[in-house]
C-alpha cells in the first residue's frame, strides 16, 4: 500500500537533520508540501535544498521552539505561506539522561522547555483548524523510555512520558473530528548523533558501519542492526497519510523489538 500525502501541508520541528530531515524527505516524496522548523539557518538551508528536489513546495523557518513568542510568530508565517497545516510532527528535542539525584532544577526546566511546551503550544495552534476542516494528523516523536523508563534516564524519560499522555488526551478529543494523534517511539536509529559519537573516537580502525553494528550487538538487538532514519520516516508517512486513517491514540515502537514493553 502506497502512502500518499498529495496536497497536504506538513509542519515538522527539528527538521534540519536526522529523523526530522528524513521525515521531510519522505513526506515530500509522497506529495506533501513541507514546512521545516529548526534553529540553525545554515543547516536548514541545506535541508530545504535537499527536500525541494522532490518538486513540491518547501519552506524553512529558523526558530527556537522553546521561545513561545518566536514559535507563535513562526506559526503565523507558516500559515501565511501555506494557508493551513494538515500534519504536525513534534520532533524537536535532544536526549538528556543521567542519575536522578544529579539532575538540577535548571536541567528539568530546560528539558521540558524543549520537549513538552513546544508540543503543547503547536498542538494548541494546530488543533482548531484541523477540527474545523475535519482532517488532521499529529505525530509526537518520543522514545521508548516513554513507556519503559530505565535507571539513569531522567529527565528525558519523564518528559517523554508527558508527551505520551499528551498524545492520548489529544487523540480522545480529536477523534470525533477526524483529527488523529499518535506517537512514534524511537529506539536505536542511525542518525547524526551516532555519527557524532563515532567521530568522538579518533584513531579507531572501525568503519562507521562496524561501529553501529557493534553497538547494536552490545545492546542485544535481536534484529542484528540499528534502524535507518528512512525506516522511521516510512512509519511516520503511513500515519500522516490516509493509509493510517483508523490508527489513533497509539504509541508505536520503532525499535526493532528492543523495548520490553509493546
Amino acid at each position: 500500500m502506497e502512502s500518499r500525502m498529495d496536497g497536504r501541508v506538513a509542519l515538522i520541528t527539528g527538521a534540519s537533520m536526522g529523523l526530522g530531515r528524513a521525515m521531510a524527505l519522505k513526506f515530500a516524496g509522497a506529495g506533501a508540501k513541507v514546512a521545516l522548523l529548526a534553529r540553525r539557518p545554515d543547516v536548514l538551508a541545506e535541508a530545504k535544498a535537499e527536500v525541494g528536489k522532490a518538486g513540491t513546495k518547501v519552506e524553512a523557518y529558523s526558530c527556537d521552539v522553546s521561545d513561545k513568542a518566536a514559535l507563535e510568530a513562526t506559526w503565523a508565517k507558516v500559515v501565511a505561506d501555506f494557508g493551513q497545516v494538515d500534519v504536525l510532527v513534534n520532533n524537536a528535542g535532544a536526549s538528556a539522561a543521567k542519575p536522578f539525584e544529579s539532575v538540577t532544577d535548571a536541567e528539568w526546566e530546560a528539558d521540558f522547555a524543549i520537549k513538552v511546551w513546544p508540543a503543547i503550544r503547536l498542538c494548541r495552534l494546530a488543533f482548531p483548524g484541523m477540527k474545523e476542516r475535519r482532517w488532521g494528523r499529529i505525530i509526537n516523536v518520543l522514545n521508548t523510555h516513554a513507556k519503559a523508563p530505565a535507571a539513569n534516564s531522567a529527565p528525558t524519560s519523564v518528559s517523554r512520558a508527558a508527551g505520551l499522555a499528551l498524545t492520548k488526551v489529544l487523540a480522545n478529543e480529536g477523534a470525533p473530528h477526524n483529527v488523529l494523534v499518535n506517537a512514534l517511539l524511537v529506539g536505536l536509529i542511525d542518525s547524526d548523533q551516532w555519527m557524532r559519537r563515532y567521530k568522538q573516537n579518533p584513531g579507531t580502525n572501525k568503519t562507521y558501519r562496524d561501529f553501529l553494528d557493534e553497538f547494536a550487538k552490545d545492546r542485544g538487538l535481536r534484529i542484528g542492526r540499528m534502524g535507518e532514519a528512512d525506516e522511521f520516516a516510512s512509519a511516520a508517512c503511513f500515519l500522516a497519510s490516509n493509509s493510517g486513517s483508523y490508527i489513533n491514540g497509539v504509541a508505536i515502537n520503532v525499535d526493532g523489538g528492543m523495548s520490553p514493553v509493546v
